[in-house]
């Protein structure tokens, strides 16, 4: 960091030099000059002329600069009259006024060239001179107050050195404490990366960038600690499907060795190990369909045919199918509808595999005098609203917030182990795909309801 700003005050400086250059500075045939040349050459070209008994004599050196940089001059007799010229231009006069010859030395650049004048100061006797040259050269003169002004410059030059010392000084602190900034967000940086950060103050300078770092090492950590939560799931749910699997396979195995060991079995025993493996091996289908299932709508692969049905009727079926079901013939179950029948658009088979896994769920994992109760309604927007309560055990506020968690399977399965863990899962990816949503309401040895909630248009109501 130290290199940094050593190197931007390097270009500082540097780019006023060339600044400077490029203000007062002039291209002449030896290279660049300051501007103030052309009036030191006209000074020193007195050095190349004398001017006795009305003679004027130059030496060659002089005539050869003239040429060598372009340039023209004119010689002046104590009245103004021209004596001498060399290259003069066309347009310049041969006499000039004391006034005029005054009015040239502060005279802009005219016709391609600025002029300066001197006079010979050897001579005895008077003769100026004016040198022309191409180029344009601003002429400004400053007036100060000479003696204070020596008085003062050596004081200034101190001043100027002390304030250039403490300028140095305070580029080389401030370029340390930038970096050291610049250090303390870098190692938090990669600090961050190995898990290792500490926040930062969020005040000063660096406020900004340092809020930013601790928010993004709070996401990061929270990020962590779902995906180790996940990865923890994701182990326990591989453990129960693993088990939930070789239970079924335990007795289809041994019931089908029973039936290969001996073909004298009665029927009666051949039904009963047959409907045994039957029931085994339905259970073990439910198993990979659920696991098929929740990944397809995970993934979005899953078949979405929504249409128009009539809502009141199709869960009356949905609920007649549950109660016909001979596992679940001796349950209390009551169906009610709050609204007229009506058309609403939505995929049949996947609300209803929503919905069962609901009514199945708290079926199943309640005693058998629970009663539930399925109710449609509507809600003000005329969205359906399709409840599914029961009187049962009721659910703790710990696993009401992991209930619909994809390999959750609650504290109600060491009773009752049977089942993926993915019911309700399916059942709120169902909802979402839907553009609805899952709300439970629970207390514990009070029951449980949950509330289905899916937008649609009140289309039309049917006859």
């Amino acid at each position: 960091m130290v290199l940094l700003l050593s190197m931007t005050l390097l270009i500082g400086i540097v780019t006023t030099i060339g600044l400077f250059y490029y203000m007062f500075s002039i291209p002449e045939p030896e290279g660049m000059s300051l501007a103030h040349w052309p009036q030191t050459f006209t000074n020193n070209f007195s050095s190349w002329t004398t001017y006795e008994d009305g003679k004027l004599s130059i030496e060659q050196i002089g005539l050869d600069r003239l040429d060598e940089y372009g340039l023209w001059i004119q010689f002046l007799d104590e009245s103004g009259q021209e004596i001498f010229s060399y290259q003069k231009p066309a347009g310049y006069p041969e006499k000039y006024s004391a006034s005029e010859l005054l009015a040239l030395g502060s005279s802009d650049y005219q016709n391609g060239y600025t002029v300066f004048v001197n006079s010979l100061e050897d001579s005895k006797e008077v003769c100026s001179y004016i040198i022309g040259f191409p180029y344009d050269v601003g002429k400004y003169v400053l007036h100060y107050n000479g003696s204070r002004v020596s008085r003062l410059s050596p004081a200034a030059r101190g001043i100027i050195l002390v304030a250039l010392g403490a300028l140095i000084i305070i580029v080389l602190v401030y370029g340390f404490w930038l970096s050291r900034k610049l250090s303390d967000i870098t190692r938090g940086i990669k600090n961050i990366s190995h898990r290792a950060y500490r926040p930062l103050s969020e005040n000063g300078m660096f406020g900004e960038i340092h809020s930013a770092l601790n928010k993004m090492d709070r996401d990061i950590c929270r990020a962590d600690q779902i995906s180790e939560k996940t990865e923890t799931m994701r182990r326990e749910w591989i453990a129960n499907i693993t088990h939930d699997l070789k239970t079924p396979l335990s007795p289809i195995k041994g019931y089908a060795e029973l039936l290969a060991d001996s073909s004298d079995k009665e029927k009666t025993t051949v039904q009963e190990y047959g409907s045994i493996i039957l029931k085994n091996i339905n259970y073990t289908e439910n198993l990979i369909n659920d696991l098929k299932l929740t990944y397809q709508l995970d993934s979005g692969s899953i078949p979405f045919h929504p249409k128009k049905v009539r809502i009141t009727r199709y869960v009356k079926e949905w609920m007649i199918d549950i109660v016909n079901d001979p596992a679940y013939a001796n349950r209390d179950i009551t169906f009610d509808s709050k609204i007229p029948e009506q058309c609403v658009t939505l995929d049949p088979g996947l609300l209803r595999r929503a919905v069962t896994n609901l009514v199945t769920n708290a079926l199943w994992h309640n005693p058998a005098d629970t009663k539930v109760s399925i109710l449609l309604d509507a809600d003000k927007s005329g969205g359906i609203l399709l409840s599914v309560c029961d009187n049962g055990k009721g659910l703790d506020e710990s696993e009401q917030e992991r209930l619909f968690e994809r390999y959750y399977r609650g504290t109600n399965t060491k009773e009752k182990p049977e089942g993926s863990g993915l019911g309700l899962a399916i059942a709120n990816q169902i909802v979402t795909l839907h553009g609805g949503e899952i709300t439970v309401k629970s207390l514990l040895g009070n029951g449980t309801e949950f509330i289905i909630h899916i937008p649609c248009e009140n289309e039309e109501a049917a006859n």
